[in-house]
């Protein structure tokens, strides 16, 4: 009796198993005969007006404006009367439902938000079934598959929660705990025995190291664990953990994915189709005119493909950008040359206490030497400039009396133009032999000597000044100095407030922070300064006026192109003109671009960027108005309104173009 029951009850499995697949097999081969595919749809578009309760939207509206020779117009729903012949008013009523297959879009901010719905007939829903759908979006040369839409029948996710139970079932199975192979009522006797000690432990939270445990046994604690193990539970228990894997994939036979889905849905009723507004938000890039969006997919029964969904046909997503509004016209900026320039620089060189001489060994004076060195020599072998002199003024320090640091400061400033004559004589000797030069070393009153080459052709006069002590150097110095506390640092500025130098210094020599000043400051006030006076080779005139081009300007202009506006930003702000206007619009900052455009002459551009401003805010008379006027100024305007939502929502709203593209404008006006 019992194998006749057994084998009825397999009977009855085999038998519902098949009826099973029977009707999965009709339900497919009805889907490929209807050709039911699942598909991409545009959601309804319905930006300025309610709908009615029929679904059907009024479309009749008059709007006042007026034109640009002054005169007044209004723009109204008409149509022609067959027997007069002119425009009368009319009311036209549309159907609610979108069959395009393409949308004109904008980009905002370097942003494009793609708007589509994914739509599954409900001839293709089974509470069996898994669909998964792939868009896969076209970008000029590139494809990119966006996140899933996965639709699953309650009965398919109840047989992979089931999966998910056995599993569970199955990891309980495993022990995590080793000890509870040990048999402990044997091994605590063992301990009882033999080490009473650590038996006396038991029942202790105390620490027994392998050591000490081995010290009284001679093994370790693990080998007597292993000893009082169920070897077999534990090996079963082994096997159980390596086949973890295994066991996962024989219950779970479709595991619920969630990374790169956008949307896993369980769907409990079938009683329509099935519909998911889809926005998927993507950067702009240069030469980007429209996207391309598909659908495709698979259903699924268990583990099981079943069914291809055909690919379906494509969503054209035609975009709109300010970017080509912008004027590439060259900009180029009016640059004043001068004939002559001057080029400064100073170097630290040390001298001794009371010394004018130069010595290179001294403290950093072989670095700084080499870098005037090099300053000088580039500049006489400089192919635009022509070095005409070097002033040179030494400061120190006020230690010592004014008139001491000046003669002082006079005699170091001498001694570097005597230096660095004998090195410009070696640059001419070696460099430029053809050419002869006068080296002229001249002080605060007279010249003092004069030197010709063998072939002097042009003169490089060294002219010495004393720097004298450089208070306003210490001055910033004591106001940076982080050592110093506030009172200290006012204290400076009462005493610096004194006309005579010498009596300022013998004040401050008194103070607490003195030493301080003398050993950070002091050094860094001993200075050489170098001025070069130099002229254009060639150029006889005092000035002379040119033209290049704007680089910065330029830049600002490409950086439209490639959709970067905040870079574009960055460049052009500062010349708050049309393209800066522009780089506004295109990230939606409205007023700003609006006090740019509102005063500029009113070209066709002008006035449709206008037009798109005033459509944003909600201006409908002063939008069209500018729309109007950019398209008598310039009928190309006429198609790219239909490119930008807003204007395409006024075109439509007012039936701006009902017309052919030939007729005139009047018949817009009533």
């Amino acid at each position: 009796m019992h194998m006749k029951k057994t084998t009825a009850l397999l009977g009855l499995a085999l038998l519902a198993a098949c009826l099973y697949g029977c009707a999965t097999q009709r339900k497919v081969r009805m889907i490929e005969g209807r050709r039911i595919v699942a598909s991409l749809q545009l959601p309804r578009q319905n930006d300025f007006l309610p709908e009615l309760s029929d679904g059907r939207i009024p479309k009749r509206d008059t709007l006042k404006i007026t034109d640009l020779d002054g005169r007044e117009m209004i723009i109204m729903q008409a149509i022609r009367d067959e027997n007069t012949g002119d425009m009368v008013a009319a009311e036209r009523l549309e159907a609610a439902y979108v069959t395009a297959r393409f949308r004109n879009i904008a980009e905002r901010g370097g942003k494009i938000d793609l708007e589509f719905q994914v739509v599954v007939p409900q001839a293709m829903q089974d509470s069996r079934w898994q669909l998964r759908l792939h868009p896969d979006m076209f970008v000029l040369e590139d494809s990119l598959r966006l996140e899933d839409v996965v639709i699953t029948g309650a009965d398919y996710r109840r047989a992979q929660l089931r999966g998910y139970e056995q599993y569970e079932r199955f990891l309980r199975r495993i022990v995590e705990d080793t000890l509870r192979f040990v048999d402990m009522r044997n091994f605590l006797i063992f301990l009882e025995r033999n080490i009473p000690q650590v038996y006396a432990l038991r029942n202790d939270s105390t620490y027994v190291s392998d050591e000490v445990f081995e010290s009284y046994f001679g093994a370790t604690e693990q080998e007597a664990l292993e000893h009082y193990s169920n070897k077999f539970l534990r090996r079963r228990n082994e096997r159980l953990k390596a086949g973890r894997q295994r066991m996962f994939s024989r219950y779970v036979k479709a595991p619920i994915v969630t990374d790169g889905i956008r949307l896993d849905t369980v769907l409990r009723s079938f009683n329509g189709d099935f519909i998911y507004n889809y926005i998927q938000t993507i950067n702009t890039r240069p030469k980007l005119r429209k996207v391309d969006v598909v659908l495709s997919g698979e259903i699924y029964e268990q583990e099981k493909q079943v069914y291809t969904i055909p690919r379906s046909e494509p969503l054209t997503f035609y975009i709109s950008s300010v970017s080509a509004f912008v004027d590439g016209t060259e900009r180029y900026l009016t640059r004043v040359i001068s004939r002559n320039v001057e080029e400064s620089t100073a170097c630290n060189i040390d001298f001794r206490t009371g010394r004018a001489d130069i010595d290179e060994k001294l403290g950093g004076n072989a670095r700084e030497i080499a870098r005037i060195k090099e300053y000088l020599r580039n500049l006489l072998l400089n192919e635009t400039f022509e070095l005409d002199s070097v002033t040179i003024a030494a400061s120190a320090s006020p230690e010592g009396s004014v008139a001491a640091n000046r003669a002082l400061t006079l005699r170091r400033s001498r001694s570097a133009a005597d230096y660095f004559e004998h090195y410009i004589s070696y640059v001419r000797d070696s460099v430029r032999r053809e050419e002869g030069m006068y080296i002229l070393i001249a002080d605060d009153f007279s010249e003092s000597s004069v030197r010709k080459s063998t072939r002097a052709s042009r003169e490089i006069r060294f002219k010495a000044r004393a720097g004298g002590e450089d208070w306003a150097l210490l001055d910033a110095l004591v106001n940076a100095d982080t050592l110093l506390d506030a009172a200290q640092k006012a204290r400076y500025l009462e005493l610096s407030a004194l006309g005579d130098p010498d009596e300022r210094e013998k004040r401050m020599k008194g103070e607490s922070w003195y030493r301080h000043v003398l050993e950070t400051h002091y050094p860094k006030l001993r200075t050489v300064r170098f001025d070069f006076a130099l002229h254009r080779k060639g150029m006889v005139k005092d000035t002379v006026h040119t033209t290049e081009l704007d680089t910065v300007y330029m830049k600002g202009v490409q950086a439209i192109r490639d959709h970067d506006y905040q870079a574009a930003l960055a460049f052009l702000a500062p010349y708050h003109d049309y393209n800066t206007a522009v780089a506004y619009v295109a990230l939606d900052r409205n007023a700003s671009a609006y006090e740019i455009l509102e005063p500029l002459p009113r070209t066709a551009p002008v006035n449709y960027m206008l037009a798109l401003i005033h459509a944003r805010r909600g201006d409908d008379r002063q939008a069209v108005q500018h729309y109007l006027n950019a398209c008598r100024q310039e009928r190309s305007y006429v198609s790219r309104g239909n490119l930008d939502p807003e204007i395409a929502a006024l075109i439509k709203k007012y039936d701006l173009h009902k017309e052919s593209e030939e007729e005139d404008w009047g018949d817009l006006i009533q």
